[in-house]
């Protein structure tokens, strides 16, 4: 159960938003619901990660690749159930979301840009700091506008995470 109450997307001072939510997404994830308890926050949050996931020129099996590897390094359950769908959808097999828990040891089912971008975001979860390696090993691979692209992406799935994580939201929470 979540740690502070989801709002009602039904109340008139957040109606519009939820509504934008719905046309953009579909419906009111758990996430944005919550989010919806700072109307300024879901709609920066709404128009940064529609950016991420909408409008990025990276690869969406690699964009899902790394959401499901931030998920699974920072323990963020919510985040894997709701993308390991779109990780199929967007190209990647069941074997590679499963060997993402322990990727060097299943690197073989990765490809060199894979095992850069796994790496890099890796060094970016756990670390902060990218070695020099690390760096110029994914940056071979990618024009400016991609890196910038990776970096945001790596960036705002560990905020995803750890919003998550603080405040418990989870699949299974009655709304």
């Amino acid at each position: 159960m979540a740690r502070i109450p989801y709002a009602d997307p039904a109340n008139p001072a957040v109606k519009p938003l939820a509504d934008r939510i719905v046309a953009e997404r579909g419906s009111i994830l758990h996430l944005y619901q919550m989010l919806l308890n700072s109307p300024s926050v879901a709609e920066g949050w709404l128009n940064y990660l529609t950016a991420i996931r909408q409008k990025s020129t990276l690869d969406g099996a690699l964009r899902e690749m790394v959401i499901m590897r931030v998920a699974h390094l920072n323990r963020a359950p919510y985040e894997a159930d709701q993308h390991a769908p779109i990780a199929l959808k967007e190209g990647m097999t069941q074997a590679q979301l499963d060997a993402l828990v322990d990727w060097p040891a299943h690197a073989a089912l990765f490809s060199d840009l894979e095992r850069a971008v796994l790496a890099y975001t890796d060094a970016m979860t756990r670390d902060v700091q990218v070695p020099d390696d690390v760096f110029a090993a994914v940056s071979s691979h990618f024009a400016q506008q991609q890196m910038v692209e990776l970096t945001a992406t790596v960036a705002a799935y560990n905020m995803v995470s750890r919003f998550l994580e603080a405040l418990q939201i989870h699949s299974h929470d009655a709304r």
